[in-house]
């Protein structure tokens, strides 16, 4: 399946077309491009046969790969200086969440003169850029989950506070994204279920949120059935390019989606990968039926209503519980945040962080410090 769209860019899907990626840069006169990826992608072939081509294709390509899995504004600033030094004039955004944010914040940071900060997304504060110096950004995912080759931000994490920052901008969406599922093959099955439940987590968020967003809301509910339908497969068996394939537009689906807000799995997860550098994905994969009890006096019938969509039996609030309790199960994912190395220290002030996240705004419910830390603790000792 070989597809185009262009929603809310331009995506090119199917298995094999990372081989038009000289074209892409091309559409976008992108002649030097600078790729954006982890450490680990950056020894991969994948990435090498990616530099390769645009190297043979006239292409002068240079990589950069000291990336932390929850970016750092100093791994950004690393990005730019290589980004000025190389007379680069785009950036190829290649691999999980975290080479896709580095990569837009490169492209952003690139041609500013105002340090990334300024560039939080509070209030107009993305009207201090210079739009005109945004580098056009290639975006190529290697993972199904944060949907970040469709968002117009970048989650960067603030060493110096231990917070994460969302920096934002309506020209970091990348000008053309590539989703090919081949990419994905390799991805190991922990990695698989927790990236496919990081993109579960942000279609639900979305469709929970209070906000008035029926186009939002609608890709929000198809992204789930195809969660429900090609997840355990995808995690099962990795390569079944099928599954691949759907995942990664569910994936894309959630980013988008989540225009509409987003909400306490967030607000919970920012914090606590900020506090224990812990995986994204999975921190709202063991968060999410604990966020959904917590909710459950304002969702109730909405997620009745997604029940009977998604066809789970006898479709009720509970039925979905059931079904996100059952899927964790039979993709791996642990119960409770202490099997993930994260320790009841901090958990009041996880708490208080929450309710200062820019997600917790979209909360159907908008909680309390303390209710906050009620959550994660019961998330912690796997009490639901």
């Amino acid at each position: 399946m070989n597809v185009n769209w262009n929603y809310p860019t331009s995506v090119w899907t199917g298995a094999g077309r990372i081989s038009e990626l000289t074209d892409a840069c091309k559409a976008l006169d992108i002649s030097r491009p600078l790729l954006v990826t982890d450490p680990g992608l950056s020894q991969l072939p994948m990435v090498q046969e990616a530099v390769e081509r645009c190297r043979h294709d006239g292409l002068s390509c240079s990589v950069f790969g000291d990336i932390k899995s929850n970016p750092t504004g100093e791994n950004v600033a690393a990005g730019v200086k290589q980004y000025r030094e190389t007379a680069s004039d785009g950036v190829i955004a290649f691999g999980g969440g975290s080479g896709l944010d580095a990569g837009k914040a490169v492209a952003l940071l690139a041609g500013q003169t105002r340090p990334l900060w300024d560039f939080e997304d509070i209030g107009d504060n993305w009207l201090r850029a210079d739009a005109d110096a945004i580098a056009p950004i290639v975006a190529i995912p290697t993972t199904a989950g944060t949907g970040s080759e469709v968002g117009r931000a970048s989650v960067v994490t603030d060493s110096a506070n231990h917070v994460k920052r969302i920096i934002f901008h309506p020209k970091m969406l990348p000008q053309i994204v590539i989703l090919d599922p081949e990419l994905t093959v390799g991805l190991p099955p922990v990695l698989t279920a927790a990236t496919g439940m990081d993109a579960l987590s942000h279609n639900l968020e979305a469709f929970s949120s209070p906000v008035y967003h029926p186009m939002a809301e609608g890709i929000a509910i198809q992204g789930m059935h195809l969660i429900k339908n090609h997840l355990p497969g995808a995690v099962h068996d990795g390569k079944n390019l099928e599954a691949r394939t759907q995942m990664l537009v569910a994936s894309s689906m959630g980013a988008t989606a989540f225009q509409k807000g987003l909400g306490a799995m967030h607000a919970l997860s920012h914090p606590l990968g900020a506090v224990y550098d812990a995986h994204h994905g999975t921190l709202n994969a063991v968060l999410m039926p604990y966020v959904l009890v917590a909710n459950q006096t304002l969702i109730e019938d909405r997620i009745a209503r997604l029940s009977r969509y998604l066809e789970l039996p006898n479709a009720s609030f509970d039925s979905f519980l059931r079904w996100v309790l059952d899927l964790r199960e039979q993709i791996g994912i642990p119960n409770d945040l202490a099997a993930l190395g994260i320790d009841d220290q901090q958990l009041d002030k996880i708490g208080a962080m929450a309710v200062e996240d820019p997600s917790a705004a979209t909360n159907p419910i908008q909680f309390s410090a303390e209710e906050y830390t009620a959550i994660v603790t019961q998330a912690w000792k796997g009490e639901i």
